[in-house]
């Protein structure tokens, strides 16, 4: 048995409460597109899409909006509401019936959204700076717009959205939960100069432009315990949504990381990125992983682009406890058993990625259907 295959536990001694997982393939958060309905419910076949990847070492959950204001995309799911919180209980039961562990990613895009998905009110983000990137509406593509700032309430607001969101994923079952604060999306915003230009106790330095995240944290910390909470951040993201780096962007993150290590969290989840002319991108995703592996103390994951040789030398060289999966989830729903056996993997039909429907979502044959 490989070493990605070992029982471990992602709690690990900076935590009260361990959950043991199955193995170290743990399916990384992407959106899907496939709550098409008015209300923003998980769905029957959401349930079954990750009913039939429940031999992950953990699920964790494509990004869940946590607020009317928090909706970027069409056809995401959210958690605010009761009956949204109602119907995500068919989803954890059903990866609990199957013995699997399941994270709900908490996610808020700030800036990358537009008026027509938000009821016509302007984006939320820390400064007036429009990301000219896109946003996909029910009526196709669309420009973003310049944002609203938000007021000291509106952040104070949304920190109690995060906070509400929490307790509505315990309520829903869910084993724990997931900050998405990478990708550009509003915790990043506030982290990038770029994106950030408040003058008050949420911009300027780099405590300032983090203090949003941490508050996040003790909010959440006081309705579940932070071996419940994991983080995610992606410290060489740019380019996408407006966002660039900086002089300070290595030093806020470190920043960030080191911090993170009071809190005894579920883990810390570090997104690869790479430049489209990377002439060695897993050198490069390898090389940020091991420079904030030395930071952080806790159960650290790393991903992107990830095959089974690249994670257990990864292992191996303790540059991670846990590694994520995306793409190869997609289109292997069992992809721990592909790994156990040696057995190449199918490809996955990029055109589906974002549709509706089981097609290229819930309709990839398992290893017993094609041997």
């Amino acid at each position: 048995m490989s070493k990605i295959q070992d029982k471990m536990t992602v709690l690990d001694k900076y935590i009260t409460q361990n959950i043991t997982l199955k193995n170290r393939v743990i399916m990384a958060p992407m959106t899907r597109s496939r709550a098409n309905n008015k209300k923003g419910l998980a769905t029957d076949l959401m349930a079954q899409y990750y009913e039939q990847r429940a031999t992950a070492g953990l699920i964790i959950t494509e990004g869940i909006s946590i607020s009317k204001q928090a909706i970027g995309y069409i056809n995401v799911p959210g958690i605010y509401s009761e009956e949204q919180t109602i119907s995500w209980k068919n989803v954890t039961e059903k990866v609990h019936q199957k013995g699997g562990k399941i994270f709900a990613q908490l996610w808020h895009v700030g800036r990358i959204s537009h008026p027509d998905l938000l009821d016509g009110n302007l984006p939320l983000a820390p400064s007036q700076i429009n990301p000219n990137s896109e946003c996909y509406t029910h009526s196709g593509f669309k420009g973003t717009v310049t944002p609203k700032e938000m007021t000291p309430q509106e952040i104070k607001n949304t920190i109690l959205d995060f906070q509400k969101a929490t307790e509505n994923a315990i309520k829903a079952g869910f084993d724990g939960i997931e900050i998405h604060a990478a990708n550009g999306y509003l915790f990043h915003q506030f982290f990038a100069k770029c994106a950030n230009t408040r003058t008050d106790q949420y911009g300027g330095s780099i405590e300032n432009r983090a203090r949003i995240l941490f508050d996040a944290l003790d909010a959440i910390q006081q309705k579940i315990p932070s071996s419940k909470i994991g983080v995610r951040l992606s410290p060489d993201f740019k380019t996408w949504f407006g966002i660039q780096t900086d002089d300070e962007t290595t030093q806020l993150f470190e920043y960030i990381t080191t911090k993170l290590n009071n809190y005894n969290l579920a883990y810390l989840h570090i997104g690869g990125y790479v430049e489209a002319d990377d002439s060695n991108p897993t050198q490069s995703i390898l090389d940020t992983a091991k420079h904030y592996r030395k930071l952080y103390k806790g159960t650290y994951i790393i991903n992107r682009g990830f095959t089974k040789k690249l994670a257990n030398d990864a292992i191996e060289q303790n540059l991670a406890d846990l590694i994520s999966f995306g793409e190869p989830f997609i289109s292997n729903p069992d992809l721990v058993k592909r790994f156990e056996l040696n057995i190449p993997l199918q490809k996955a039909d990029q055109s589906t990625f974002y549709s509706t429907g089981e097609k290229g979502y819930t309709d990839y044959p398992f290893l017993e259907n094609t041997i």
